[in-house]
């Protein structure tokens, strides 16, 4: 209803791929590509033995051209999809489908925007934008046989879009299907379960977060200062990279693809891992619009003003065709609007400050010590995440997120407010001090699991009435109850030892639920011999996931099953669903589920006691965002459980026209990191470095990953030289 005109367009095309062509023969005549090969010939590219780039550049903008082209090496298909979907052109590639997520992405920022973002910063940073682009666009030059599927050539504009760090962050909670609702058919959709309109993970998906502990000098045998970095995302999401550079530059970790910085890592005094915090740092405001005169206005207190339009448009792929549609967009001084609540127009706020968070986010690599990283802080623009620190000075920190409006305490933020109401409105930014932030707590340790802040340091923890409640509206999940156990007993730890409580088997959901269960069976008594077998090895289990556990598996499928039939009331969490499960659920439906579980085992793998590792499976097929599971195909045990269940060691993992599961998100990228007067560390990355499936490095480190074997970090020049098997500029064609 609100897009103005919709047509195909025949021989669109043709004319891109026509124009594509022309811009890269003009690339490949034009004086730039002289000052790529000038830029290529500073920076050095190692690859050591599992494939990860070490990147050494004169300069920071060096060391990002090389960075960037070393990315495209190992996956193009990952960056260019990246910057697509930020830029809001993916359905030119996908498909109509996903026209709401590109509309959604325009909402919020048009190229012309970012183009005047870019213009606006500071040179330092321009150069680095700079250096992305050419870096992208010189691999493309030395690679025709690269066959982009929409991008043949960045701009140094495009990062505007991708500045945080997560790809999708705040910008995935705004509702692709609302929007489409609103701009399409002039609909609401009405509140979610929650109260709002923003995008919630589903009860059963998989947590899309991440663990972080860092560990005081007062806790490890060494006496230094330890960071567990261990994000729980998509596998092959990021890639382990290395830049240097002779400005002072020399940070370690993962990059999600496509970015010129390191996202969660360290470098010789400092190390950073973000989890996803789930502070409350986006709002909606109903606008109670009025038409007057043929224009749009709506209503802020005594006075009325005029709602912006603009005019954005999209083209999307139908087979083998491009079509367009061209939408009038709304915006107040709130935000854009993104969907109706009843009659309300609803705007979306959240944090857009793009140059800020780009800032931010790289100089956060190049960071010192605590003063200097807190100075860093101050710009408070890392909104969807918190930060686990640790130093060389065995210093160890934890801020709560970064970005938080003031807002009147009174209201309700997690619902929608009254936009035409002023004291709605944001008023300013908290400052860094008033955020809930631990330093050094007297524990010796801190994590945060994606839960609750205020038990992330045990007793020292910070308090909830010190704070707005708007800051950590979080609750407490298993994981966080599985790290603090740990963390409280933690003594003389090394790396290996690191390791070894990161990947702690005990899953404390099943502690809740299992007894329940087996309470239920003993009361009700049921005949059943196949039944009662499988009781007694809940009974006998101990609650660790491993891949010749049975009880692994039926504790999954059962869990699973009550989560998707069972009665608990609407509007529990998980750990508040557990504990109905097992204290009030009937025992009845108890049984029931259960017996239910033990047919589905029988019925899918030929015998209800099935080891969990013939169930739960590791997979890499090929180099696609969507792997075509195969139960066919080869595949490796995984003696990893969900963070649902309180894995600390998350591997989420589902069927897909499968028997088996096969684990798609949790631990991905994990490094271990050891500070003190040189920095050491370890790390395994899901599967291989590559997205190649010819590269050795497709899958070298899958076993490695499914038997928990990290490998050494090769972090000082020395180390890298002695591990080296391909040294190279970019632009040469070598064997890696």
């Amino acid at each position: 209803m609100r897009y103005l005109f919709r047509y195909p367009i025949r021989l669109l095309l043709f004319v891109t791929l026509l124009f594509s062509c022309t811009q890269q023969a003009k690339v490949a005549s034009n004086s730039e590509v002289t000052r790529w090969e000038v830029q290529a010939a500073r920076v050095t590219i190692i690859r050591d033995d599992f494939g990860v780039p070490h990147v050494y550049g004169k300069t920071d903008a060096d060391a990002v051209f090389g960075l960037l082209y070393a990315q495209c090496e190992d996956d193009f298909n990952r960056v260019e999809r990246n910057y697509t979907w930020a830029i809001g052109r993916l359905a030119e590639v996908e498909g109509e489908e996903m026209l709401y997520s590109d509309l959604r992405a325009r909402l919020y920022m048009t190229k012309e925007e970012a183009i005047a973002q870019y213009e606006s910063s500071p040179q330092w940073l321009k150069e680095l934008c700079q250096a992305f682009a050419d870096g992208i666009n010189y691999y493309l030059h030395t690679h025709p046989e690269v066959k982009p599927k929409l991008l043949t050539r960045f701009e140094p504009w495009m990062p505007m879009y991708f500045s945080e760090g997560s790809i999708g962050g705040d910008i995935e909670s705004v509702s692709a299907e609302r929007i489409k609702a609103f701009y399409e058919h002039d609909k609401s959709l009405g509140l979610n379960s929650y109260g709002s309109g923003l995008v919630r993970p589903g009860l059963l998906e998989e947590p899309k977060g991440s663990n972080g502990f860092s560990i005081s000098g007062k806790r490890t045998a060494s006496g230094n200062a330890m960071l567990l970095i261990n994000p729980h995302t998509s596998f092959f999401f990021r890639g382990e990279v290395h830049a240097v550079s002779e400005e002072g530059l020399n940070a370690y970790g993962a990059v999600t693809w496509g970015q010129f910085f390191i996202y969660q890592g360290f470098n010789e005094k400092t190390g950073w891992m973000h989890t996803s915090a789930y502070a409350d740092v986006i709002d909606e405001f109903e606008e109670t619009i009025v038409k007057q005169g043929g224009k749009l206005y709506y209503k802020y207190g005594s006075e009325l003003r005029p709602v912006e339009t603009a005019e954005v448009k999209l083209a999307y792929k139908v087979g083998d065709e491009l079509k367009e549609k061209t939408f009038t967009t709304y915006r107040t001084h709130h935000g854009p609007i993104t969907h109706k609540n009843g009659d309300k127009w609803v705007a979306t706020a959240l944090m857009w400050k793009p140059v800020d968070a780009l800032i931010q986010s790289y100089t956060r690599t190049k960071k010192s010590n605590l003063k200097e990283f807190n100075e860093m802080m101050k710009i408070r623009t890392n909104s969807s995440n918190g930060t686990v620190y640790a130093d060389a000075d065995g210093n160890i920190a934890y801020y709560h997120g970064n970005f938080f409006p003031v807002r009147d305490n009174s209201l309700d933020y997690s619902k929608p407010v009254d936009g035409s109401d002023p004291k709605t409105d944001w008023n300013g930014l908290h400052p860094l001090e008033e955020t809930i932030r631990i330093i050094n707590p007297p524990t010796g340790w801190i994590q945060n699991c994606n839960s609750t802040p205020y038990t992330a340091a045990g007793e020292y923890s910070p308090k909830p009435e010190d704070y707005p409640k708007y800051m950590a509206p979080s609750p407490e999940n298993y994981r966080g109850v599985h790290a603090i156990r740990l963390l409280e007993k933690a003594e003389n730890l090394t790396l290996d030892k690191l390791i070894e409580l990161a990947y702690d088997p005990y899953l404390p959901g099943f502690e809740v639920l299992i007894p329940g269960l087996v309470k239920a069976y003993d009361k009700q008594k049921p005949t059943d011999p196949k039944l009662k077998a499988a009781i007694e090895v809940m009974r006998n289990w101990n609650y660790a996931v491993s891949k010749e556990s049975v009880a692994m598996s039926l504790a999954h499928f059962y869990a699973t099953n009550l989560l998707r039939k069972g009665s608990a009331p609407k509007g529990l969490n998980l750990m508040e669903r557990f504990e109905y499960y097992t204290k009030q659920a009937p025992e009845q439906e108890r049984l029931d589920i259960f017996s239910q579980t033990v047919a589905q085992l029988e019925q899918d793998f030929g015998k209800w006691n099935t080891p969990w590792g013939e169930i739960n499976r590791f997979q890499r097929i090929n180099g696609e965002i969507k792997q075509p599971f195969n139960d066919n195909l080869p595949s490796l045990p995984i003696g990893m459980a969900s963070g649902n269940w309180g894995a600390l060691a998350s591997y989420g993992a589902n069927s897909y026209n499968t028997k088996r599961l096969y684990g798609t998100s949790g631990n991905s990228f994990v490094a271990v990191v050891e500070f003190g007067d040189k920095v050491k560390a370890k790390s395994i990355l899901a599967g291989g470095q590559s997205g190649d499936p010819n590269s050795p490095h497709f899958d070298d480190q899958a076993q490695r990953y499914a038997d928990v074997k990290f490998k050494d970090v090769a972090y000082y020049r020395e180390d890298v030289e002695k591990r080296a098997k391909a040294t190279y500029h970019p632009g040469q064609q070598v064997n890696k």
